[in-house]
């Protein structure tokens, strides 16, 4: 099973994307991303949700979650956010307005 460093890094490759070229293209430091594929940093849920939406895959895809079951419903969905604090609760809303965002 692959982590995430290693996921990231095929992607890059699959895109035939130099760290040079992700990072400008994903307004990161090159630093920064060579050290998520090396697994010696972590994204924010922030970062994590734009790298999902620029090479167009899941974030369960990316976090390579064994259990990642679509939750069924929409009321399925706001119960579980609904259970969050409220700090939680904004940081879902961010998340949300990130992956609906379009790129100018």
């Amino acid at each position: 099973m692959a982590n995430f460093g290693e996921k990231l890094r095929k992607l890059r490759q699959e895109k035939k994307l130099s760290l040079d070229e992700m990072a400008e293209a994903t307004k990161s430091s090159k630093s920064f991303l060579w050290e998520l594929e090396k697994g010696t940093k972590n994204p924010s849920a922030e970062k994590l949700a734009e790298l999902a939406k620029f090479f167009g895959v899941t974030l369960d895809y990316l976090m390579d979650k064994e259990d990642s079951r679509p939750l069924d419903t929409a009321t399925e969905i706001f119960n579980r956010v609904n259970n969050l604090s409220l700090e939680d609760q904004e940081k879902v809303n961010q998340f949300i307005k990130i992956m609906f965002s379009e790129k100018k």
